[in-house]
């Protein structure tokens, strides 16, 4: 006979991956329980509902970011910005491990949970807060080389933002190459950020200039 614990994990285990793959909405009670290999009365024993084995979920994808997501990343290198893009490498490597068919469990599940439902999407707050924050601990490790205009917390934003944008994309496209390209053009943004006074003042002299040229009137044809 398994233990009570045990039943209590598959339960978990099973809305994980069957949320992730199905989408909560298209999980039924009856897929939960087979899949966990569990009967209704083990079910109600742990939870009063499926919305209240979401929330255990949710809870569980912010106790294993650090362990999972950040910390394999982290280890492998000191560099502030290369620890950021070692994160979303990892994101990289789940698309390509799964054909161009991974979607972020937290993004596709705070698209489809009603607004109304606060409590998983306070925790899902929760999880993308958390997220931001390990970037942007990198962030504030740049601030001597940053300008004095972005703030750490919007960076770590906007990099969150690019994650999630470029899975999905590669996702609906089948390849890798949208996130990819994004990450490409994340990279070029930290380039500028971290190049110093004298390069950036380059950079704007070359639009300038550039937007400059674009409103000279040109000479008309034939004289």
């Amino acid at each position: 006979m398994p233990k009570i614990s045990d039943t209590r994990e598959r339960l978990i285990n099973s809305a994980r991956f069957l949320f992730w793959e199905r989408g909560f909405a298209g999980t039924s009670m009856a897929d939960l329980l087979a899949h966990a290999e569990v009967n209704s009365g083990s079910f109600y024993h742990f939870f009063e509902s499926k919305e209240a084995l979401l929330r255990e979920v949710l809870s569980e994808y912010l106790s294993a970011l650090r362990p999972v997501i950040v910390g394999p990343a982290f280890s492998r290198t000191a560099d502030p910005v290369e620890r950021i893009f070692a994160i979303l490498e990892g994101y990289r490597d789940r698309i390509l491990q799964t054909d161009c068919k991974y979607g972020c469990p937290l993004g596709r599940l705070a698209l489809e949970i009603d607004p109304e439902n606060r409590p998983a999407h306070a925790l899902l707050a929760e999880n993308f807060a958390g997220w931001i924050d390990a970037i942007r601990e990198c962030v504030d490790q740049l601030q001597n080389k940053l300008p004095k205009g972005p703030e750490s917390q919007a960076v770590a934003t906007f990099v969150l933002a690019v994650m999630e944008g470029g899975v999905m994309l590669s996702r609906s496209y089948g390849s890798v190459e949208p996130f990819d390209r994004a990450v490409a053009q994340l990279r070029k943004h930290f380039v500028l950020l971290t190049s110093g006074p004298n390069r950036r003042r380059i950079s704007k002299g070359r639009l300038l200039m550039k937007y400059k040229n674009r409103r000279k009137p040109q000479p008309a044809k034939g004289g």
